[in-house]
């Protein structure tokens, strides 16, 4: 992946911000002639009220179903959420559809249950001292408690990699590279809200001894007082920038700090559906990040574009009556819904309608860019399962059919998988795609 630099506007930092020089000696380095931002609301005054441009904004839809929707599920639904005279409704997830699959696709096969221990037969006791024959797939040697054992994989033969942590980098040239885990596991659980996590180095990491270049964050951000929500977010650092994986664990970690600052106006925006004011904070926020970012590759007499990362968030309200989620991305990656037993593969419709087809593997990122794509999805309804992740999931999952298959008989039977079988589900393998892999998957439950 080679990065592509875009230009963009960031938000200005508060007055109370300890890191306002660091902004402004920065800021005049990373956009030289920019004009300065206007001032802040100051603490305890109330911003004036977001306006709509007048007309009716496109907000892009998703395809339609031929089907009529069916009806939910009996159970208490969460009242309508009123929206303001002007405001725009959110862009529309897929509604509720009968069972459908994509052209050409197969039936999805459910996951095969444990096989059986093996029992000596009757009157003809096992000899100790005779070799075992091999375990069946889930068994340990011994047959007494199961085993997942190597990730599943399409086709008739495995890649060539083994699906095991190999090299490793070293501690001399970068301690920071080498005190990155090969794998990450995370989670958490509100109400009718589940959340797994995986973040899995790629096999030509591996095998050349790379760190992981993937990062991901699952959090909380705002107050008990104002209303909290989710943070679930995924970083891909560009594969030729020499510190990109330093930049993609400091975006998680900015983002988690400086849309905090922001969720009460945040969560508002979402309960009203207003894109555009949800747009001006994720802009502001993602500015910052972005010369902060710049800053820290100066300090270390780096370039800015040699951390070069992506970054994908999902905002989730933790209110169940706010069924809407806000969206935010800089570079490449994917947001997938499986509804019904059928994949959305791209709900964000970030995709370039004219594309050719063949895999383009520029991308914007951070610093460079400092603006973000952003989109209000909704209504969320019990049952979906909305996966975020980088490419090294969403480019296999949209091109391989038994990936799909696989995942959708794993994600989508109603269970939450539990963390350990999220990461082995996670790691289905595809012949010729041995990126790094991450995700952050949602599960809504009825509320």
């Amino acid at each position: 992946m080679q990065q592509e630099g875009t230009g963009g506007a960031g938000g200005a930092a508060g007055h109370d911000d300890p890191l306002e020089a660091t902004w402004s000696s920065v800021e005049s380095i990373v956009s030289p002639g920019r004009p300065q931002p206007t001032q802040q609301t100051p603490p305890g005054a109330q911003p004036p009220p977001q306006q709509l441009p007048p007309g009716p904004q496109p907000l892009q839809q998703l395809p339609p179903g031929p089907q009529p929707p069916q009806q939910l599920p009996q159970g208490p639904q969460p009242p309508p959420q009123q929206l303001p005279p002007g405001a725009q409704p959110p862009q529309q997830l897929p509604g509720p559809l009968p069972q459908q699959h994509m052209p050409g696709a197969e039936e999805p096969q459910p996951l095969p249950s444990r096989a059986p221990e093996p029992q000596p037969e009757t009157g003809h006791p096992p000899v100790l001292h005779e070799p075992a024959d091999e375990p069946e797939h889930g068994q340990s040697a011994a047959g007494s408690f199961p085993l997942l054992g190597d990730p599943w994989h399409s086709g008739k033969k495995p890649p060539t990699y083994a699906p095991v942590p190999q090299e490793l980098p070293n501690a001399g040239e970068d301690p920071v590279a080498a005190a990155l885990p090969d794998i990450v596991v995370d989670g958490a659980a509100y109400g009718p809200l589940t959340v797994r996590a995986a973040s899995v180095r790629g096999d030509s990491h591996r095998y050349r001894g790379e760190p992981r270049q993937d990062a991901l964050c699952v959090t909380r951000i705002g107050t008990p007082a104002a209303g909290e929500m989710l943070l679930l977010a995924v970083a891909d650092g560009v594969g030729s920038a020499a510190r990109s994986h330093v930049g993609s664990n400091e975006v998680c970690r900015r983002a988690a700090v400086y849309l905090d600052r922001a969720a009460g106006s945040l969560l508002a925006a979402l309960r009203a559906a207003d894109l555009t004011a949800f747009t001006e904070l994720a802009d502001e926020a993602v500015g910052r990040i972005a010369v902060l970012l710049a800053d820290l590759a100066m300090h270390e007499g780096r370039q800015p574009d040699a951390y070069a990362t992506t970054l994908r968030v999902l905002l989730v309200p933790l209110d169940p009556a706010v069924r809407t989620r806000g969206f935010l991305a800089v570079g490449d990656g994917g947001t997938a819904v499986l509804r019904s037993g059928t994949w959305y593969l791209d709900v964000t419709q970030e995709e370039d309608a004219d594309a050719s087809g063949m895999i383009d593997t520029r991308t914007a990122a951070l610093p460079l860019t400092r603006t973000a794509v952003t989109r209000i999805l909704g209504p969320a309804m019990p049952g979906d399962v909305l996966v975020l992740c980088t490419d090294g999931l969403s480019t296999p999952l949209s091109g391989e059919q038994e990936m799909r298959d696989f995942l959708g008989a794993a994600w989508g039977n109603g269970t939450v998988p539990g963390p350990a079988d999220f990461l082995w589900q996670t790691q289905f393998r595809v012949k010729s795609y041995d990126d790094d892999r991450s995700a952050v998957v949602l599960w809504e439950g009825s509320a």
